[in-house]
């Protein structure tokens, strides 16, 4: 059983992604930290992130291991454990331009895919229902009011301790919406039979509820 979620960032689908595959005892996949650890290794490595030359010459001299305890997402690269500085800015900016390079995405396809097929999931992240599980049997699109999505981002930074003003926030989401609706390969749409969800004015519980409703139908 394949739970797919999609939308662009801020609109809360890893908060309500882990809180639904704790309910549904499935395994949690958070596909973004994939691609942020892509870009982790690209910055690290001293590669502008628009360099899709450079960057694909990268891919097959990395490693990527994946591990989820308790929905706890544990990402290594090359075997160091880089769970902790996939969220930075700089990271985030590097993964939205380098997500957009179509041989990154055709390197972390089997990735994903090979973890649907060991066992039951809710995976999200902006193309899981259209590209990754287009079979899915469940899928949902969220959407939320741009000003709320730059306040709960803006509040993940601030709590993870990385200063910057909201508007900032706000500038950065908007260019990443817009690289990651534009982009060749995959970009950010719904799925054709995905269920829309706006969680502007919803909590994180009321939102799984109404996804509890439409997976429970299925099962």
């Amino acid at each position: 059983m394949i739970v797919a979620i999609d939308g662009p960032a801020g609109v809360g689908k890893s908060t309500v992604a882990k809180l639904l595959a704790s309910r549904l005892g499935f395994l949690y996949l958070d596909t973004g930290a994939l691609y942020r650890s892509v870009a982790w290794a690209v910055l690290k490595h001293g590669i502008e992130p628009s360099d899709a030359d450079a960057v694909a010459d990268l891919l097959p001299k990395l490693s990527l291991q994946m591990q989820v305890t308790n929905n706890d997402v544990t990402v290594s690269m090359n075997g160091k454990d880089v769970t902790k500085e996939l969220r930075t800015p700089d990271v985030s900016a590097a993964a939205s331009v380098v997500s957009a390079i179509p041989a990154v995405r055709a390197w972390l396809l089997p990735v994903q895919r090979q973890i649907g097929q060991r066992e039951s999931v809710v995976a999200e992240g902006r193309d899981i229902g259209t590209k990754v599980f287009p079979s899915a049997p469940v899928k949902f699109f969220l959407e939320a009011d741009p000003t709320v999505r730059a306040q709960r981002r803006h509040h993940e930074l601030v709590t993870a301790g990385h200063r910057g003003a909201i508007e900032q926030t706000s500038a950065e989401l908007a260019g990443r919406d817009n690289r990651d609706r534009s982009r060749s390969m995959a970009p950010l749409v719904p799925a054709e039979d995905a269920h829309h969800i706006d969680t502007s004015r919803l909590s994180a519980d009321e939102v799984v509820n109404r996804m509890l409703a439409v997976v429970t139908a299925k099962l």
